[in-house]
């Protein structure tokens, strides 16, 4: 552009001043480190100029090698993405802060490897968030939203999860010892297609809890009540499910090969298991 600007001065139409100097209709703090790079091919520019004003001359003038410079210079002066995890004293600064009765966004945060264990952690929303190798224990996570999050690795022992949304959530090897996932009010904690593989979950209270098409291979579901379950199409196998209680559970259509299920409570029919 800056070339067929001054080839054909006719056809443009260029204006000189006084002294001969041509006139160009743009911004001289944007034009200057173009110019100074036509005259010796290095990219200077002062400080408290833009770079992306000058980014938009080179690419308006159509200097190719120019563009490049910049382009790589814009994203050098980029600061770094911070991916680095929420720590506890991080968390409960937020949680001061926030209303009680306001829902506090987590969505999509990391929290991985995080003490957030004895926390009030009701209704906070933490879908698709990183929560691996996590300390949860004794936390209140009553009606969280732990859908899609990532959980593995975590621990939960005695955590109130009365009402929690796990919905496809990843706990795969993670400790839920002695939680307790039933609400008097009724209220049902859903871990539908949730993948719970080696979970260790001995003697939680999960009375009418949701684990249709969840994973449950290799976990540990020792002396748990399951009363009213909806187990239907889980994956069981090789689960201890020793000493648990299954009245009413819904077992139709769940692999429960090579499970264990010694000492039950109370008989197990086969209405709850045949299609």
């Amino acid at each position: 552009m800056l070339a067929h600007m001054f080839k054909d001065k006719g056809v443009w139409g260029n204006k000189q001043d006084h002294r001969g100097a041509f006139l160009i209709d743009r911004s001289p703090e944007y034009f200057e480190p173009i110019l100074n790079y036509l005259r010796h091919g290095q990219l200077i520019v002062n400080d408290g100029i833009n770079l992306l004003g000058v980014l938009e001359e080179a690419r308006f003038f159509g200097i190719d090698s120019l563009i490049e410079h910049l382009e790589v210079a814009i994203k050098n002066s980029q600061p770094p993405e911070d991916h680095s995890p929420i720590s506890r004293k991080e968390f409960v600064r937020f949680l001061l802060a926030t209303p009680t009765k306001s829902e506090l966004r987590c969505q999509g945060l990391n929290f991985s490897g995080a003490d957030l264990s004895r926390l009030d952690l009701r209704y906070i929303n933490f879908k698709m968030a990183n929560l691996s190798r996590c300390n949860l224990a004794h936390a209140n996570l009553c009606c969280a939203n732990l859908e899609r999050a990532d959980l593995s690795g975590s621990v939960l022992d005695c955590a109130n999860l009365q009402g929690v949304k796990m919905l496809c959530s990843n706990a795969e090897g993670a400790s839920l010892k002695q939680c307790n996932f039933e609400d008097p009010s009724g209220l049902k904690a859903n871990l539908e297609g949730a993948n719970l593989k080696g979970v260790d979950m001995e003697g939680s209270q999960m009375t009418g809890i949701n684990l249709r098409v969840a994973t449950l291979k290799n976990a540990k579901l020792k002396n748990c009540n399951l009363r009213g379950a909806t187990l239907a199409g889980t994956d069981l196998e090789n689960c201890d499910l020793s000493g648990c209680d299954l009245q009413e559970a819904n077992l139709r259509g769940s692999n429960v090969k090579g499970a264990i299920f010694e000492e039950m409570l109370t008989p197990l029919h086969m209405s709850q298991s045949v299609r």
